[in-house]
C-alpha cells in the first residue's frame, strides 16, 4: 500500500483520486472509487438541482470519503446551488477556476461547513494563492488534461508547485495520468497522488454515453483538439485562457477558431446541436479527454482501475529501490 501525506489527512487507502467531470462522474462512480479506497468526486458544476438532489445524495449514502467538484465562477452564477450542495455535507470539497477572490471566498465557505477543500491550480501563483486561502490539497492540473485547463505542461508544473507549496499541504498530480506508470512518475515528482479523469470516464460507472466510451477506447491522442466551440455554443462563458481538450469531430472541425461566428449563429445552430447530443451523437456532441487516450484501451470497473493503478505503481518503485540499490552496492 502507498502512503502519502494525502492518503493520511483524508484516510483514504489509494493516493488516486477520480476527476469530478460535470456529467460524467455521478454518484455510482464516485461510490464505487471511493469504496476502492481511492477519493471519488462527484461533477457538479453544470449541474441544476435536481442533478446535485440524485448524484451527490447517492454519494452520501454510499459513506465513507467523498466529495463535491465545482467550478468557482458557474456557481456565482448559480445562486442557491452551493448551499444545496453544502447541505450534503461532503468530507470533501474541490474547487477549480476562480480568481483569488472566488478561491478566498469558496474556500472559507467551505471549511466553514467542515469539509476539507481541495484547490486546482494551473501555475505557482495561483498555488500561493490557494495556500494563503486555506486550502488543505492543491491540485496541479497541467495542459495534458481533457476538458478545460491551462497551459503549462504537467511534467514540470508539478515540482514547481511543489516548491511553491514547501509541505505545508499535499499536492496531487493531474493532467496525463491513466496508469501506475503515472502515478510512480507523479510521487518522483513530489506529488502526494494522482487525479485521473479520462480514465475514470472510460469506467463502466460513469455517466459517460455509450457512444461517448466508445470513441474514448478507439481515439487517440493525436486526435485530440483544444477548443472553445463547446462553449460558445452552450453559451458558457469561460473565462479567457480556458481551451477544452476533446476528441476532435465534425463540430470541432467546424467551428473551432471560430468563436465570434458561432456566437453570432447560435441561436439556429444550438438547437439542432443540442438535438445531436441528445441522440448521442459524437460526430457532434463534446467528447472532453486528455492526452491519455493512447493508453486507454477497455472498460473497466472503477474498482478495478483504483486498484491496477496502485499496484502497477507498486511494483515500479520497488523495481526502482532495487535497482537504485544494486547501483550502489
Amino acid at each position: 500500500m502507498i502512503s502519502t501525506k494525502l492518503t493520511e489527512l483524508l484516510g483514504i487507502d489509494h493516493p488516486v483520486v477520480c476527476a469530478p467531470m460535470g456529467a460524467v462522474s455521478g454518484g455510482t462512480l464516485t461510490g464505487a472509487v471511493t469504496r476502492a479506497g481511492g477519493l471519488g468526486l462527484v461533477g457538479v458544476s453544470y449541474g441544476d438541482a435536481a442533478f446535485i438532489d440524485e448524484h451527490v445524495a447517492r454519494a452520501a449514502e454510499a459513506g465513507g470519503v467523498w466529495g463535491v467538484g465545482c467550478v468557482m465562477f458557474t456557481f456565482d452564477d448559480r445562486p442557491g446551488l452551493w448551499d444545496k450542495v453544502l447541505g450534503y455535507a461532503p468530507p470533501v470539497i474541490a474547487l477549480s477556476f476562480g480568481d483569488a477572490a472566488q478561491v478566498r471566498k469558496y474556500v472559507a465557505s467551505a471549511a466553514d461547513a467542515g469539509s476539507r477543500v481541495v484547490v486546482q491550480v494551473h501555475d505557482p501563483e495561483q498555488a500561493a494563492v490557494a495556500v494563503a486561502a486555506g486550502a488543505d490539497v492543491l491540485v496541479a492540473q497541467g495542459a495534458e488534461a481533457g476538458g478545460h485547463h491551462r497551459t503549462q505542461a504537467t511534467l514540470p508544473l508539478i515540482p514547481a508547485v511543489v516548491e511553491t507549496v514547501g509541505g505545508r499541504v499535499p499536492v496531487v498530480a493531474a493532467g496525463g495520468f491513466a496508469d501506475g506508470r503515472g502515478l510512480a512518475a507523479a510521487l518522483c515528482l513530489g506529488a502526494d497522488g494522482v487525479m485521473m479523469g479520462t480514465r475514470f470516464a472510460a469506467a463502466e460507472e460513469s455517466l459517460a454515453t455509450a457512444g461517448f466510451k466508445s470513441r474514448l477506447v478507439s481515439a487517440r491522442t493525436v486526435d485530440t483538439v483544444n477548443t472553445h466551440a463547446f462553449d460558445v455554443v452552450r453559451g458558457i462563458d469561460w473565462p479567457a485562457g480556458h481551451p477544452a481538450r476533446s476528441i476532435g469531430n465534425d463540430f470541432t472541425r467546424a467551428w473551432t477558431g471560430k468563436d465570434a461566428e458561432l456566437a453570432a449563429r447560435r441561436s439556429t445552430v444550438e438547437p439542432a446541436w443540442a438535438e445531436a447530443v441528445a441522440r448521442d451523437d459524437t460526430s457532434q456532441r463534446a467528447l472532453f479527454a486528455g492526452e491519455v487516450l493512447d493508453l486507454i484501451s477497455d472498460i473497466r470497473p472503477a474498482a478495478r482501475i483504483v486498484h491496477d493503478v496502485v499496484d502497477e505503481a507498486e511494483e515500479i518503485l520497488t523495481g526502482l529501490a532495487r535497482r537504485i540499490a544494486s547501483l550502489t552496492a
